[in-house]
């Protein structure tokens, strides 16, 4: 793989000894641990995976325990037809109740198999929404953290031409002590100096504020002292058919396809409804009425119990009915919805592509303007020194300089955050 090497780093002198030097790798991994949302997201995700259990989907059986006592006090009057008598006030009696009881699921049109496999594709789903989220942090710290490289590159070329300014003042000093300069000349040059000055100020103060913007990428202190030096690596190998077939794994396009998948289960959940349900009941039943007066005073019974329950559902005013035919709407929508999301995707696949292609272009030519410009800066100088040229050609010189090398730190940038998007569309940032 060829690599296109773009000296632009630049730390800003007097921040080395404070600042603790971040990598690019040091800032994406600071990036993907604080990052709230992709907090969020892995809680989304344990959420999912508890939910994707057989008890959920109602495939395990259920134990209940149910106990009544009752306590109670009542005047009792009989009359047997024995000619006994039994009269009292107050009698208690007692009412005990109590039964353990199992239900289990044999039969209902495999709704439970079909909620089983819908809670599988929610689980997926959730992580292909995590990894899309990391692959937008990923994405959007490298195009931060480059910015900060570009903004430094700026000052770079605005040192490279105070340099020239003090060397173009200089020399209009020297000229006029032998009276070849006048003070327009010495008034312009110090004035361009002074710009150039003000200039650097006003970048050095966009460079902090870009840093700041990066540290809220980072989810770090605003005012946290950092320092980059790096290098810009534009990949020239990228291929658009390369691109193009691997954006079908494209985290947003699988979590799409995830949410067919869960759309044709509910469907088949929805159509399990019309199917009988069958369920094996057994138990344990404890029974006791005891009470102080009255003709009966003590009942109690207990034992085990078996049984079936069968619901067959007949009608229900054509409520299933029309839950299936929403259920297939929502299907429907899932499956333009990703057709919708793979056109969109695949449109941005060629953009980003004609941006990346476009810039590398540039960037080649730009890089040979580059080397022009600072030598037609050099020769100008030179005839100014030998009084061939004039302080305003000295002076669209510098400014061709400036523009240009301004130009080559906008094309190097712009090419790499083509490369990062390419990247992110095809889920291979890393």
């Amino acid at each position: 793989m060829r690599k296109f090497l773009i000296v632009l780093g630049l730390t800003i002198s007097g921040q080395i000894a404070f600042s603790q030097n971040l990598t690019l790798n040091d800032a994406i991994g600071i990036a993907l641990k604080n990052n709230l949302d992709i907090e969020v997201l892995k809680n989304n995700i344990q959420v999912a995976h508890i939910n994707n259990d057989k008890s959920i989907a109602g495939a395990l059986p259920t134990v209940t325990a149910t106990i009544n006592d009752n306590e109670q006090y009542t005047n009792v009057n009989q009359k047997l037809n024995t000619g006994v008598e039994i009269k009292r006030n107050g009698a208690a009696a007692n009412q005990l109740n109590s039964n353990v009881t199992s239900s289990i699921l044999l039969y209902n049109g495999n709704r439970v198999k079909s909620t089983k496999k819908r809670l599988e594709q929610l689980e997926l789903q959730s992580k292909q929404l995590l990894n899309a989220q990391v692959q937008n942090t990923i994405a959007g710290v490298m195009a931060g953290y480059y910015d900060v490289i570009r903004q430094q590159a700026y000052i770079r070329t605005i040192d490279q031409s105070i340099d020239v300014a003090e060397r173009r003042l200089e020399l209009v000093k020297v000229q006029q002590n032998v009276g070849l300069a006048n003070n327009a000349d010495l008034f312009q040059s110090q004035l361009d100096l002074n710009a150039l000055l003000q200039t650097k100020q006003s970048q050095q103060l966009i460079v902090t504020q870009a840093k700041t913007d990066l540290l809220l990428l980072l989810n770090l202190r605003p005012d946290t002292l950092i320092a980059i030096q790096d290098t810009i690596m534009v990949d020239k190998s990228l291929q658009m058919d390369n691109i193009l077939r691997n954006a079908n794994r494209n985290a947003d396009v699988m979590a799409a396809d995830n949410q067919i998948k869960i759309a044709e289960w509910a469907a088949k959940e929805v159509q399990a409804q019309r199917y009988p349900t069958l369920r094996a009941n057994m138990g344990f039943n404890y029974n006791r009425n005891q009470q102080t007066a009255g003709q009966l005073l003590l009942n109690q019974s207990s034992g085990p119990f078996l049984g079936v329950g069968l619901t067959i559902p007949i009608y229900n005013g054509g409520i299933f009915k029309r839950q299936e035919q929403i259920a297939a709407i929502n299907t429907k929508n899932a499956g333009l919805r990703k057709e919708i999301l793979q056109r969109t995707l695949s449109n941005n696949v060629v953009k980003a592509y004609q941006t990346y292609t476009m810039n590398l272009q540039q960037l080649e030519e730009q890089k040979k303007n580059v080397e022009l410009s600072k030598k037609l800066l050099d020769l100008t100088l030179q005839r100014y020194q030998l009084r061939q040229a004039t302080i305003v050609e000295v002076r669209q010189a510098q400014q061709s300089f400036e523009s240009i090398g301004y130009a080559f730190v906008n094309y190097s940038f712009a090419a790499k955050a083509a490369e990062i998007e390419l990247l992110r569309l095809a889920n291979d940032l890393k």
